[in-house]
């Protein structure tokens, strides 16, 4: 029967396993709408191939083999992204994670800690006086139980923390080697 054979070439970067997978994804949605158009027809009409039966056969021996590579590659890069340490300097200073967790900390991670910190504020409270019953007024004064720089400082730079994170995966997807099991 056919199928495809994957050439194993020594040395995959993360970014050609991200595209082949992609490619093979557009291959096994080929092969399923083939088998879907060729896997019957009526005793009268004339088949497309000459050995229709064996051609669906063979359609669905590749899709398996398309599904089997596409596996492959999806835990190669998951485990390069589980290994593979990467250096990023935030915040001034060098800071060293997985590649999977630099890829968590960009997805929501850093969003969710920008969050935090835009919920530090004044909560529209007022300054000045306060009238008593009595009459009287008291001084009124906002306490902050944060410190506004160090809060605008983290701010800017959560807000800039995912493009610094994706230039630097950029460059590392393109010069790391998966690694295999």
């Amino acid at each position: 029967m056919g199928g495809y054979n994957f050439r194993r070439e020594t040395k995959v970067k993360i970014i050609e396993g991200l595209k082949q997978i992609k490619d093979l994804m557009r291959k096994q949605e080929d092969l399923v709408r083939k088998i879907g158009n060729h896997s019957a027809y009526l005793d009268y009409e004339t088949p497309v191939y000459k050995d229709q039966k064996r051609q669906v056969d063979e359609w669905i021996q590749s899709q398996r083999d398309v599904l089997k590579e596409i596996l492959r590659l999806r835990i190669a890069i998951q485990r390069t992204n589980l290994l593979t340490k990467v250096e990023i300097v935030l915040y001034g200073a060098p800071v060293t994670k997985t590649i999977a967790e630099w890829i968590h900390r960009r997805r929501d991670l850093a969003p969710l800690e920008m969050q935090a910190w835009r919920h530090l504020t004044d909560k529209n409270l007022k300054e000045g006086k306060l009238p008593q019953s009595s009459g009287d007024a008291i001084d009124v004064r906002i306490v902050r139980c944060y410190d506004p720089v160090v809060k605008d400082t983290a701010v800017n730079a959560l807000a800039s923390e995912p493009s610094t994170i994706d230039s630097k995966l950029e460059v590392v997807n393109a010069i790391t080697d998966l690694i295999e099991g």
